[in-house]
C-alpha cells in the first residue's frame, strides 16, 4: 500500500515538472496522426485536430483565464488560443494546430530553462541531513535535525553528512565541504577548527559542538538566496511584462477591426478579411518579446551558482553589469583574514628555531590572534615536522591586555609583546628600533621577545593577502573597472597591502559610518558601484551601493542578509567572472529584443503589404519565439 501511494505521489511530481513538455508532445502526436490519417476519414482527421488542440492548449487557456480573472487583463496566452480557435473556425484546422504545438514548444523550452534554474536548491535539499548523534549526559540520541539545539555535541560517523554548523570539539578527518564552498578537494578538520551543515565527513570521526540551528546554518541560507534569486525578475522583465498587458489589448482591438471593417469598407469577403485578422494576430502577438529576457536571466543565475555565486535576483545580476567601481573591505575579503609570521630576527645567541620555540611556548598559555599565530609557526618549524608540545610550560605567567605577556621559562625571565610595552621598562638598542621601524612601515604588526631584559628577537606578523586578489584587481582593471579599498587600519598597513594588490583609490582608518560615506561619494562619482565586504561593520556599506557582495564562507550573517550577490566559495576571482556573465547576459537579451522587434515588424508589414498564409505567419512568429529562447540557454553553458 505504501509503495504504491510511493509511486502515485512520484508520478504526480514528475508530471507537474514535465507538464509543459509532455503537452507539446500529445499536440505533436495528434498532429501527426491527424495528418497522416486523412485516409481513415474525416471525422477521425477532426478528432486528432480537437486532441492536439486540448493537449497543447489546456494550460496555456488556464494561465490566460487565472490572468484575466485575477488580473482583469489579457496576456499572450488568450491570444495565441483566440488565434488558434479562429483559423479552425474558418477552416484551417492544421494551422491551428501546428499554432498550438508550437506555442505548447516554446512554453516548455521556458519551463526547462526554470526548471535549469531550480536543480540547484533540488540538488541542494537533497544534500539536507535529516538526523544527527547527540550525545546529552554521556547518552547518545538519534534525532531530527530540528530537534538539535545550540551547543550540543554531535557524533558525525565516517561518510555521514555533517548535520548542523559547528566546531570540531575532538576528531580529525578530511571534510568534502564542495556543496558549501566548491572546494574540490576535501579539507582536513581538526580541533578548533568549523565545519558546515550538508558536508561530507571522510574517513575519520568526528565531535562536534553545534553553533547554529539547522534553520540558521550557512546551508539553510544558501537555500533561501537560491530561492528569492529564483523569484525576483530584472527590471527590464517587468517593463516587458507591463508592456504586453497594453499591447495585448491593442492588437485584439486591431484584429477586431481587421475582421469588421474590411467587409463592410472594401468590400471583402468576411471570409478573407477574418483569415487575414487571423493571421495578424498571430505574427503581432509579442511571444518572442516576452520570451527575450528571463529565459536568459535564469540561464546565467543558474550557470553562474553552480561555480559559487548566488544572486538574489535577476535585477542584479542585471545591476551589476553596469558597475564602473569596486570597493573592496580589507580584512576577510582583500586579505585572508588570519595574521601569519613573515619575518623571524633572533639577535644575541639566539637563532630562528630557537627563537620560535621560545615565543611559541610563552604564547601557548595566551587566547589572543596573535599569540595563536606564533605557536602555529613554531609548531610548523624545524624541518616542517610539528612539534606540539614546544618543551615545558612557563609559570608565572601574567598577560597585560593590549601589550604582551610575561613568564618564567626555562629558568629564565621573559616579556614578549608590543615595542612600547618592552621600550617601557628599557631602551631598545637603536639598530634593532631600526628594525621595527622599517617592518612597522611594511604595514606588519611587530613583536619584541625580550629575555632577562635582553632583546633577543623581533617577530614580524601580516595579515596575508589572498592569493587570487591581485589578479582579481587585474581583471577587474582589464574590464574597465576602478578598484578601491576600504579600512578600518591605519594608513601604513593599509598602502602596504593596496600596493601588493595594485589598488590605487585607497581609504583607511574608516569606521562603518565612514565606509558608507566613502561608498555614497564614489557611487556620485561613478555612478554605479559594488561594495565587497565580510563582516557586520560592512553592512551599512552593502546595503548602500548599487550592487552589495557577500564573502560566503567568511562572511558574518548581517553581511550576508544583506548583500545582493554572495561568493560561496569565498574566490574574489568569480566576481570578474560574474561581470562577463551579466554583460553577456545584456548582450543576449539586447539581441533577443531587437530580433523579436524586427521579425514582428516584419511579418506584420508584409501581412498588410503582400499577405501572409497562416502557416507561414505560426512558423516565423513561433519560430522566432523559440529562437529566443535558445539563445538565451547558452548562457547555461558559457
Amino acid at each position: 500500500m505504501n509503495n504504491t501511494i510511493s509511486m502515485t505521489a512520484s508520478w504526480k511530481k514528475w508530471l507537474d515538472t514535465h507538464n509543459e513538455s509532455c503537452a507539446a508532445a500529445g499536440s505533436l502526436l495528434f498532429l501527426l496522426l491527424a495528418m497522416f490519417g486523412s485516409s481513415v476519414s474525416d471525422d477521425w482527421v477532426l478528432a486528432c485536430y480537437v486532441l492536439s488542440y486540448i493537449c497543447g492548449g489546456w494550460l496555456k487557456l488556464k494561465d490566460g483565464v487565472v490572468t484575466l480573472i485575477r488580473d482583469k487583463d489579457l496576456d499572450v496566452n488568450l491570444l495565441m488560443i483566440a488565434a488558434a480557435l479562429g483559423a479552425a473556425s474558418i477552416g484551417y484546422w492544421s494551422e491551428g494546430a501546428i499554432l498550438i504545438f508550437i506555442f505548447a514548444l516554446s512554453g516548455a523550452l521556458e519551463t526547462f530553462t526554470m526548471n535549469r534554474s531550480s536543480k540547484d536548491i533540488s540538488a541542494l535539499m537533497d544534500l539536507k541531513p535529516e538526523e544527527a548523534h547527540v550525545i546529552r549526559s554521556g547518552v547518545e540520541y538519534v534525532l531530527p535535525v530540528e530537534e538539535v539545539l545550540v551547543g550540543d555535541l554531535v557524533l558525525v560517523k565516517p561518510g555521514e553528512r555533517i548535520p548542523a554548523d559547528g566546531t570540531v570539539q575532538d576528531g580529525q578527518s578530511a571534510v568534502n565541504q564542495s556543496s558549501i564552498t566548491g572546494e574540490s578537494i576535501p579539507v582536513d578538520k581538526n580541533k578548533g577548527d568549523d565545519v558546515y551543515a550538508g558536508t561530507v565527513n571522510g574517513q575519520g570521526a568526528l565531535y562536534i559542538i553545534v553553533s547554529q540551528t539547522s534553520e540558521s546554518s550557512l546551508f539553510a541560507k544558501i537555500i533561501r538566496l537560491v530561492q528569492e534569486a529564483q523569484s525576483e525578475m530584472p527590471k527590464s522583465q517587468r517593463m516587458i511584462e507591463r508592456f504586453e498587458h497594453i499591447y495585448a489589448r491593442v492588437i485584439l482591438l486591431a484584429t477586431l477591426a481587421l475582421a469588421v471593417f474590411p467587409p463592410l469598407l472594401l468590400q471583402e469577403t468576411w471570409t478573407e478579411a477574418f483569415y487575414r485578422a487571423m493571421v495578424f494576430l498571430v505574427v503581432a502577438s509579442p511571444c518572442a518579446l516576452v520570451a527575450s529576457i528571463m529565459p536568459a536571466t535564469l540561464s546565467a543565475i543558474s550557470n553562474s551558482a553552480r561555480k559559487g555565486v548566488l544572486f538574489k535576483g535577476g535585477a542584479y545580476l542585471d545591476h551589476i553589469s553596469h558597475v564602473k567601481v569596486i570597493a573592496f573591505d580589507k580584512t576577510g575579503t582583500l586579505t585572508s583574514g588570519k595574521l601569519e609570521v613573515t619575518d623571524v630576527i633572533p639577535y644575541e645567541s639566539m637563532n630562528e628555531q630557537g627563537l620560535l620555540l621560545a615565543a611559541g611556548a610563552l604564547e601557548k598559555l595566551s587566547t589572543h590572534p596573535i599569540a595563536k599565530a606564533i605557536v602555529a609557526e613554531a609548531q610548523r618549524s624545524g624541518d616542517g615536522v610539528v612539534d606540539s608540545e614546544l618543551g615545558p610550560r612557563p609559570s608565572q605567567f601574567q598577560a597585560h591586555a593590549g601589550q604582551g605577556i610575561e613568564a618564567v621559562w626555562a629558568g629564565e625571565s621573559w616579556r614578549i609583546g608590543k615595542p612600547a610595552y618592552i621600550q617601557s621598562e628599557q631602551e631598545i638598542d637603536g639598530d634593532i628600533r631600526e628594525q621595527i621601524d622599517t617592518l612597522q612601515y611594511q604595514g606588519k604588526t611587530v613583536i619584541v621577545i625580550e629575555k632577562s631584559r635582553r632583546v633577543v628577537g623581533v617577530i614580524a606578523l601580516q595579515d596575508r593577502i589572498r592569493p587570487e586578489a591581485i589578479e582579481m584587481v587585474k581583471q577587474l582593471k582589464r574590464q574597465g573597472i576602478q578598484v578601491a579599498m576600504l579600512t578600518g587600519d591605519q594608513k601604513q598597513t593599509a598602502n602596504s597591502i593596496a600596493t601588493e594588490a595594485g589598488i590605487d583609490l585607497v581609504f583607511s582608518e574608516l569606521l562603518p559610518e565612514d565606509k558608507l560615506s566613502i561608498v555614497k561619494e564614489l557611487k556620485t562619482q561613478y555612478g554605479q558601484i559594488a561594495m565587497v565586504g565580510d563582516g557586520v561593520n560592512d553592512a551599512p556599506a552593502l546595503a548602500s551601493a548599487s550592487v552589495g557582495i557577500a564573502m560566503g564562507a567568511a562572511g558574518s550573517d548581517a553581511a550576508l542578509e544583506t548583500a545582493d550577490v554572495v561568493l560561496m566559495n569565498d574566490d574574489l576571482t568569480n566576481i570578474g567572472r560574474a561581470i562577463v556573465l551579466s554583460r553577456r547576459t545584456q548582450s543576449i537579451v539586447k539581441q533577443n529584443i531587437i530580433f523579436a522587434a524586427v521579425v514582428i515588424m516584419g511579418l506584420i508589414a508584409t501581412n498588410f503589404i503582400f499577405g501572409i498564409p497562416l502557416p507561414l505567419g505560426v512558423v516565423g512568429h513561433e519560430g522566432s519565439t523559440i529562437l529566443v529562447i535558445l539563445n538565451g540557454l547558452r548562457l547555461l553553458k558559457s
